[in-house]
């Protein structure tokens, strides 16, 4: 659950800047129904509470030469404290890897990983993945093509 109680203003505001972060507060305050201050307000103690985590700019991976996206599913040897947490350090310092997830099923983890192409990921893979602490087993799976791009969250799905 939230840290913070979410009203209908707030899911507004938020709905805003998850369709465009470079809204002045002026241009949000507008768009939402308040007035200046209020909004500034509120969006400083969506940001304080960590709902609001940043502000990105949404990249073309081909255009800036990062055109290969694999998921690869990581099984680890054991499931101990001290083997999960090297590996989880290792993995978060890798730039290639952009989101990572605990997750159940075949694998333990799920990466998200973006290259410049096949030869790069290989690099990567013998290079790095494999020699990962605690790593005994990688499947890979090759994104084809993007169907939905990472999206907004779906506020409007949640109770009022």
């Amino acid at each position: 659950m939230p840290s913070i109680k979410l009203d209908a203003l707030d899911h507004r505001i938020l709905a805003a800047l998850q369709r465009d972060g470079r809204l002045s507060n002026v241009q949000l305050a507008e768009e939402i129904g308040l007035s200046a201050s209020p909004c500034l307000r509120r969006v400083r103690l969506l940001e304080e509470a960590g709902v609001i985590r940043g502000y990105h700019a949404s990249l073309d991976r081909d255009e800036v030469g990062l055109g290969l996206t694999v998921f690869v599913g990581v099984k680890v040897e054991r499931h101990g404290q001290e083997q999960a947490e090297a590996f989880r350090a290792a993995v978060i310092s890798l730039p290639e890897v952009i989101s990572v997830h605990l997750v159940s099923g075949e694998s333990d983890f799920l990466l998200q990983v973006v290259v410049p192409d096949l030869r790069a990921y290989e690099h990567l893979l013998t290079g790095t993945l494999l020699r990962l602490p605690g790593v005994s087993d990688i499947r890979s799976n090759f994104a084809i093509q993007t169907v939905k791009a990472p999206s907004p969250l779906p506020l409007s799905h949640l109770p009022k």
